[in-house]
């Protein structure tokens, strides 16, 4: 097999906090430059936020969130004879929670809040209540899964 289909599992360990990978995951994805006790301070003070608007256990908003977002097919570029094809793929759980955790980032980047843990925390409510940017980029996913499905047959 060649290098570039190997894959190595990364090890992920769990928060401190929650004790929970998805958290400590996520946590890896906000965190910039290496600033890894700023991105656990924002993922935090996202959570405490959420905790006190619904009065309601974050960690379950947040898993329950991600399962909203997490897309079921997604589009992969396939060359046949010159042409390209956007061909239809389904998505594997680990594939879809990382999808899950980058489009809710970049929700949360585009918000008009100041800070970035409000920005977080409105877009995992907006996820969890089947709303906001995130769900929009899945649903447009489908979308799209489902025009190319006459592709299909293109799959590697």
């Amino acid at each position: 097999m060649s290098r570039r289909h190997r894959s190595i599992k990364k090890i992920v360990l769990p928060d401190l906090k929650y004790q929970d990978n998805m958290v400590g995951k996520f946590i890896n994805i906000i965190m910039k430059q290496g600033k890894k006790s700023t991105a656990e301070k924002i993922v935090y003070k996202s959570f405490n936020t959420i905790k006190d608007l619904l009065k309601d256990d974050p960690l379950k908003i947040f898993k329950s969130a991600l399962e909203k977002v997490r897309p079921l097919v997604e589009l992969r570029s396939r060359r046949v004879g010159g042409a390209n094809y956007q061909v239809p793929v389904e998505v594997s759980t680990e594939r879809g929670l990382i999808l899950a955790f980058r489009w809710i980032k970049e929700a949360a980047k585009k918000r008009a809040e100041q800070q970035m843990h409000i920005k977080i925390a409105n877009e995992i409510i907006d996820a969890f209540q089947d709303r906001g940017e995130s769900i929009k980029k899945r649903e447009n996913t489908h979308k799209m899964a489902e025009a190319n499905k006459a592709f299909a047959h293109y799959l590697w």
